[in-house]
């Protein structure tokens, strides 16, 4: 069994795939609108798993960031993440940066621009 990926609505498909590729290194790795006109647009890394925003240019969709706890990404430098989502994309820090040192990590929450919490982690 693997996890292949996970489904969220955004309400700006363009500025939502352009955030998590220019600040999480994502990749658009396919796309296609179903039989009811929503577009199913994916974004992958280095691993197999996906992210699919779905996304209805033809209706108002509301999104409800809190119906997810969190995404989370690896990241080379926590820090630089951060300031660049920060300085750039006026993303929200909700915790962090610190270390967790009993797991070898560094790591920090931030906000996409849907509102939606995503975990960075770097190993270190």
């Amino acid at each position: 069994m693997d996890l292949l990926h996970t489904a969220v609505w955004v309400s700006d498909l363009e500025t939502t795939a352009e955030f998590y590729e220019e600040v999480l290194g994502l990749a658009h790795s396919r796309d296609f609108v179903g039989n009811d006109g929503v577009t199913n647009y994916f974004m992958a890394g280095e691993s197999d798993a996906e992210i699919q925003f779905k996304y209805d240019e033809s209706a108002d969709v509301t999104v409800d960031p809190g119906t997810m706890d969190h995404l989370a990404a690896a990241v080379e430098d926590v820090d630089a993440t951060v300031d660049h989502a920060v300085e750039e994309w006026d993303s929200d820090v909700t915790d962090g940066p610190r270390t967790v040192e009993d797991l070898g990590v560094r790591i920090a929450f931030i906000t996409d621009p849907e509102g939606y919490t995503i975990e960075i982690i770097q190993e270190i």
